[in-house]
């Protein structure tokens, strides 16, 4: 059951009041919805595929017919008759080959999407869902973690690092920093040599300096309220990560998503 108020902690982790929590925290986890919805977003990024249309077509190759006790596949010409063009030869073309016309976004209705997003916020705030996620929240005061404000204003990496460390996230930070790690494969000469875990989320109203202040610190994403889906709040389509909100993303919450458990 998710508490109807919690605390709001300021940047030196001490609480300086208390706030209301919007109804869409009371929305059930429905991780079979969620995982739609994350690969729904995941599939827009997807290349399209396709083949040349005249690969394995480009030669004289043709059958020389019945009568001469060999197969009536395409060869080449001259003495050696080679076979050439048809499918399961060596150079030939191939059988039904990818097409860049093919449709690999998938698609959910809205209904689902809506339900999978607040779904998903909900699972922030669970104890439970969060460090099943692996997370490391031995410190963190209580979840959801609601803070001040001030918390969009920093502007250094530094101020970001210590406010952290007194809100109870460094040991979470410490995990994603620990598991980095030089990806196996050609992954690594293409732009991803390194591999981490997901870290926390601090959510906002407004960027005021803190995503660029929070850019250099791995795992760590900042977003916007009104920016958030699926995939920020369940990265890997696994729902529960550990999430920052600011008060004022509280109540921006409570007017975007006041009806609460929509189906």
């Amino acid at each position: 059951m998710v508490k109807k108020a919690v605390k709001i902690f300021n940047l030196e982790g001490k609480p300086v009041g208390k706030v209301k929590l919007p109804p869409v925290f009371e929305t059930p986890l429905r991780p079979d919805v969620i995982k739609r919805a994350v690969l729904a977003i995941q599939s827009s990024r997807f290349q399209p595929k396709g083949r040349d249309p005249l690969a394995g077509k480009r030669t004289s190759a043709e059958s020389r017919g019945v009568g001469l006790g060999i197969a009536r596949i395409p060869r080449t010409k001259g003495p050696a008759g080679r076979a050439a063009f048809a499918p399961g030869t060596v150079g030939g073309r191939v059988a039904h080959p990818p097409t860049p016309e093919k449709k690999i976004v998938k698609q959910i209705p809205k209904k689902e999407k809506r339900l999978a997003l607040r779904s998903a916020i909900a699972a922030t705030a669970s104890k439970v869902v969060v460090a099943s996620r692996g997370h490391s929240i031995e410190d963190v005061p209580e979840i959801p973690l609601i803070v001040t404000d001030d918390l969009a204003e920093l502007k250094k990496t530094k101020e970001v690092e210590e406010a952290l460390t007194r809100l109870g996230i460094l040991s979470d930070i410490y995990r994603v920093k620990e598991s980095r790690k030089v990806r196996a494969g050609r992954g690594k000469s293409r732009g991803r040599r390194i591999k981490h875990a997901v870290g926390p989320l601090i959510v906002v109203t407004e960027n005021k300096g803190i995503m660029d202040a929070a850019s250099n610190i791995p795992g760590l994403d900042v977003v916007s309220v009104r920016s958030l889906n699926a995939e920020i709040l369940a990265p890997g389509t696994h729902s529960g990560r550990l999430t920052i909100w600011t008060n004022s993303a509280i109540e921006e919450l409570n007017k975007l998503y006041g009806g609460g458990t929509e189906a």
